[in-house]
């Protein structure tokens, strides 16, 4: 018998596009790390340097004054920046702040497709993030907490969509890490459920109709009441037909009100059953705060932060202008836009989150990478609704498109070349 000569597999678009994607992704992000180094690089390196010497004695050891208190809210990063110092130099350090900012990059890219079911969009959506967040690539503490927030977003939304312990565990495993690593912004992950618990809690209010259940209630202590005297049946029976007719109207408007909530004019409510456990999990994440060689700093490192007029000499706790931030002021006039003169809907979470962060970002200018950050698959959404809206393509059709103009660039290319 002749050998039958087997085929090659055909790659397909969408693990064709995934390659592509991650190879530009490294490469911005590699790009974008700078090679200079922050102060705080050096005085993280000496701090990691003295606990390993001494461990935490509660001690700033590179003060003027004698016996000064020093918390160490992110003494496990120093650790590890200092261990990474001792091994590679500072060529060790960049080399992990390039890796870290790389995994960031790809950490955007998958949460938001995901999410999204869009490789395209999520991938210009990405490119956009990291530029804006470009300041903020440094070897510090707040580089990883980053990509801990983005997976902890993930996470929440995947947990709520399919209650799966998977993803519970890891929101319980996020919290420890961020108390060691970074105690500043131990508070900041308890923001991101609010928005779904206060969404859950509103779609409960509004399938309830209070004022009829109490007219209903008064109806039925009145019928209690004269049904335990004779000659009242006429009452009786009256006031019977009048509770059926109000259950008949509070029937009604359960039914006009699923039919608004399954197509509404601008914002989707979703009472999801998930939340309740959520709601749990997050009581949970609050203990983890005690697994932390700091005592009760993470509880209360923050509200001591902000005690006093250090925060008002320091540029990037300032309330932010936005005529002098063009990336911050180009973000909010997109999200404006389409809110507003566009058919796009939004999920009441979403613009609990939109809205809550757009706050934190003017009261504070370093907000802007938390917004420009978890706002990125608000974002992703938007841009996907519109592109299936007025041009009535799917992602699949999006990404053959995309695919098929790469390859014919790089066709071109080849025969320029020749």
């Amino acid at each position: 018998m002749e050998n039958q000569k087997t085929k090659p597999k055909k790659i397909n678009s969408s693990l064709k596009f995934t390659i592509l994607a991650v190879v530009l992704i490294a490469i911005f992000c590699v790009a974008l790390t700078p090679v200079t180094f922050q102060n705080d690089t050096y005085y993280t390196i000496k701090i990691g340097e003295h606990i390993i010497n001494n461990g935490i004695d509660g001690q700033d050891p590179f003060s003027w004054h004698q016996d000064l208190a020093y918390t160490y809210p992110h003494w496990a990063y120093d650790v590890i920046t200092y261990l990474i110092y001792n091994i590679g130099g500072f060529t060790g350090i960049y080399i992990v702040t390039c890796l870290l900012s790389i995994i960031l990059g790809l950490s955007i890219y998958f949460v938001n497709t995901k999410l999204t079911k869009n490789q395209v969009i999520s991938f210009l959506v990405t490119i956009g993030v990291m530029y804006i967040i470009k300041g903020y690539i440094a070897a510090r503490a707040q580089l990883v907490t980053f990509i801990l927030f983005i997976l902890t977003l993930y996470f929440i939304e995947k947990f709520i969509e399919t209650k799966k312990k998977r993803y519970g565990v890891g929101l319980v495993i996020i919290p420890i890490a961020i108390a060691n690593l970074h105690v500043a912004v131990f508070p900041f992950y308890f923001v991101l459920y609010l928005p779904y618990i206060a969404e859950y809690i509103l779609a409960l209010l509004g399938e309830s109709i209070i004022y009829r259940k109490i007219d209903t209630m008064l109806i039925n202590i009145k019928i209690k009441k004269y049904s335990k005297k004779e000659g009242n049946e006429e009452k009786v029976q009256a006031l019977k037909k009048k509770q059926k007719e109000l259950e008949e109207k509070i029937d009604k408007i359960k039914i006009k009100r699923s039919k608004e909530l399954q197509n509404p004019y601008k914002i989707r409510i979703n009472k999801n059953p998930n939340v309740k456990w959520l709601i749990i999990i997050m009581i949970i994440c609050l203990l983890t705060g005690f697994l932390t060689p700091l005592g009760t700093t993470p509880y209360t490192y923050l509200a001591k932060t902000m005690q006093g007029n250090t925060t008002q000499n320091i540029n990037e706790h300032l309330p932010m202008t936005l005529a002098n931030d063009n990336d911050a002021l180009c973000m909010l006039i997109l999200f404006l836009a389409i809110l507003i003169f566009t058919k796009a809907k939004i999920r009441l979470a979403d613009l609990f989150m939109l809205g809550g962060l757009c706050y934190l970002m003017i009261d504070s200018r370093r907000q802007i990478s938390m917004f420009a950050l978890l706002c990125s698959v608000i974002l992703s959404r938007f841009i996907i609704q519109l592109i299936e809206m007025y041009t009535k393509q799917d992602e699949k059709q999006l990404l053959k498109k995309v695919t098929s103009w790469i390859r014919n660039a790089c066709n071109n290319n080849s025969d320029f070349g020749t």
